[in-house]
């Protein structure tokens, strides 16, 4: 079913409501892709919707991690937006805080790689995920916890990506802290908030094209580099069961080979002849792998 003004003014309030129920800071995950970018979007519309008073209620931390070995397009893509971000924050005076978090750097893909000779990751030895990914963001999150006591977690995470996260999400569900809140398992005293939940990929990019980014990033942009990163190059926003959705494109680290292949930068140097300058580190992942 297609979103309506309703379902969107439904979840601004409960937005608003939660913002304003106590004074524990929320953070705010965000890679660039549609989830992230849609969450922070309604986060950012509810916010500046309240009087002028509120929206410096509390924090709202929106950290990005960034492993050093994204996809070059999806780095300069999300950095580029974190700093439209602070500014149009400030101006409106909200206390919307973008923060790019990175790895340390004896954690560094290649610190491990070559400094300490480890093997290219695979399935049975993933090192690269907690050191690139994970760590940066639990230290972040610590941090936020060692002075403020509590935190919220506000992630795009939706039941619709695969059955597994379906179940998983079903049962923290069961075990709400209070209303929309779960329980983090992974620190105390911090809760995972999910707005969008139950919403499709095909319900995504509808509130991505009705509703303009808030801080200038263009949203037309970032369903055309869904798009781009896809086979066939297309990228329909209305889908019956046979059509191929955006949401099945994937954006990773460039030197990958926990995948058999990187379709997403094979696509973007196929589909767009000014990407062709990523030809090389294509070769490159594809000779480690």
């Amino acid at each position: 079913m297609a979103l309506n003004k309703k379902d969107i003014n439904d979840i601004t309030k409960m937005i608003q409501e939660l913002y304003l129920e106590d004074n524990i800071p929320w953070i705010c995950g965000y890679s660039g892709g549609k989830d992230s970018s849609a969450i922070v979007q309604l986060v950012w519309y509810a916010i500046a919707s309240l009087p002028e008073e509120q929206r410096s209620h509390k924090k709202v931390y929106v950290i990005s991690t960034d492993t050093l070995v994204e996809s070059p397009v999806i780095a300069t893509w999300a950095e580029a937006s974190l700093t439209k971000m602070e500014r149009k924050a400030a101006e409106n005076k909200m206390l919307i805080l973008p923060r790019r978090l990175t790895p340390k750097m004896n954690n560094t893909y290649w610190v491990n790689l070559i400094g300490r000779g480890y093997p290219y990751p695979r399935k049975n030895f993933r090192w690269c995920t907690d050191r690139l990914k994970i760590e940066p963001s639990n230290s972040f999150i610590k941090s936020v916890l060692d002075s403020e006591n509590e935190a919220i977690l506000v992630l795009g995470t939706r039941k619709a990506e695969s059955k597994t996260r379906r179940e998983v999400m079903e049962e923290y569900e069961k075990k709400r802290y209070r209303a929309h809140l779960s329980k983090n398992g992974s620190f105390a005293n911090s809760y995972v908030f999910t707005p969008i939940e139950n919403w499709s990929d095909d319900e995504v990019w509808q509130y991505l094209m009705q509703y303009e980014n808030p801080w200038g990033h263009s949203n037309k942009e970032l369903l055309a580099m869904y798009s781009g990163a896809s086979q066939d190059g297309e990228c329909p926003l209305v889908l019956d069961t046979s059509s191929p959705s955006c949401g099945n494109s994937r954006f990773g680290c460039w030197v990958c080979t926990l995948v058999s292949e990187d379709r997403s930068m094979a696509a973007m140097i196929q589909n767009d002849s000014e990407k062709a300058w990523m030809q090389p580190l294509l070769d490159f992942r594809n000779d480690i792998a």
